[in-house]
């Protein structure tokens, strides 16, 4: 009898647990990423900008205005309006066009020729809707990360 009541306690306890967790809707601050860096011929560079969303929602990203710097060099403001959704937990990448700053453009310019990696800061803000929200939000973003030369492919970082 001892058993049963146990056994029966649990599958109460089990179904409490999965009863609650059906319907969790996290909005977590998203991350932005240079995937690709590409200079062009006149010295502008072309930025894959990989936008991430780390929350259980989809997410329309609608503004981006995040600061570069390379190395330590101010490179410039990378500003977009992708007007795009990503879904739950996934992320998606939006061409953005830039013109590097001077101490910038040689650091990248410096990184080809010598063919190593190039440390790299995006600092700003991403405004993104959460899915059956009707106002936008503006999360701060702040990441670090490097750029390698991509083997084969002149003028770009990866």
């Amino acid at each position: 009898m001892k058993s049963i009541l146990k056994l029966s306690m649990a599958t109460f306890a089990l179904f409490v647990l999965v009863s609650c967790s059906g319907n969790t809707r996290r909005v977590s601050p998203p991350s932005a990423a240079i995937q690709q860096l590409t200079v062009q011929a006149n010295g502008d560079w072309a930025v894959d900008l990989r936008l991430h969303n780390f929350s259980s929602v989809s997410m329309r990203f609608d503004a981006v205005r995040l600061q570069v710097s390379v190395d330590e060099h101010g490179a410039g403001v990378l500003q977009a309006s992708p007007a795009i959704s990503i879904g739950p937990t996934s992320a998606d990448v939006v061409r953005v066009s830039m013109k590097p700053d001077g101490m910038a453009r040689i650091a990248v310019a410096d990184a080809l020729a010598s063919r190593r990696s190039i440390a790299y800061r995006l600092e700003g803000t991403v405004n993104a809707t959460p899915e059956e929200a009707s106002k936008p939000r503006e999360f701060q973003v702040d990441d670090r990360s490097s750029l390698n030369p991509a083997p084969g492919l002149e003028g770009v970082l990866r």
